[in-house]
């Protein structure tokens, strides 16, 4: 990396926030790409979400949504992961220590900022977090939905990979009703296809 100095005044501190981010497609997930089947990055995974949090946000359970909430909590809720690594949705183990892990992490990347944005962006961060507000719970919908569509349209592939069944999939996203009702119904009736079809096996 070159050794350019950024700064040290806010615009200096918002470039080495930038700089430091940019790590974030280079973390690694569990799910499949549709057309290549490489691993999904953060980064990607972050834009798919944003544009599901656009496109779906009609289904959302809040008449009143503040979408442009949504997107902030989506965009920033991952940058985490920089420092805590992605946690796979079905690792029971190391899902004991994530959110203490996510949190050291949130200091330090977010502490990076001017202190007006950092306290702004963890305040989105803790918010998904805590997912007591109607933009945090539609925030979490769109994350588990996008995963299960990558999947669904690559044959299940992650889910064969590390044997996850329908009924682990239905326990670890059920929570995708509590901000979109028809998120999940149609998502359901997905998932009880896919059975049908082989590609996420049922319940042993």
């Amino acid at each position: 990396m070159t050794n350019i100095p950024l700064g040290a005044d806010r615009l200096g501190r918002q470039i080495a926030f930038m700089v430091e981010v940019d790590k974030l497609k280079e973390v690694f997930r569990q799910t499949k790409l549709i057309n290549s089947h490489r691993q999904e990055n953060d980064a990607e995974h972050s834009w798919h979400l944003c544009l599901t949090v656009i496109l779906l946000a009609e289904y959302a359970n809040s008449p009143d949504l503040d979408v442009l909430r949504v997107l902030k909590m989506v965009i920033l809720h991952d940058l985490v992961e920089i420092d805590a690594g992605d946690t796979f949705a079905y690792d029971t183990a190391r899902m004991v220590d994530q959110h203490e892990r996510e949190a050291r992490a949130a200091d330090r990347i977010f502490g990076m900022l001017p202190d007006d944005q950092t306290a702004e962006f963890r305040a989105c961060w803790d918010e998904f977090e805590a997912q007591e507000t109607p933009e945090a719970q539609f925030a979490l919908s769109c994350d588990r939905f996008q995963p299960m569509l990558l999947n669904l349209m690559t044959d299940g592939a992650s889910w064969k990979e590390h044997g996850i069944t329908h009924d682990r999939v239905v326990a670890r996203n059920g929570c995708v009703e509590k901000g979109s009702k028809p998120m999940w119904e149609r998502m359901f009736a997905m998932l009880e296809e896919a059975v049908k079809l082989g590609i996420v096996a049922p319940r042993p």
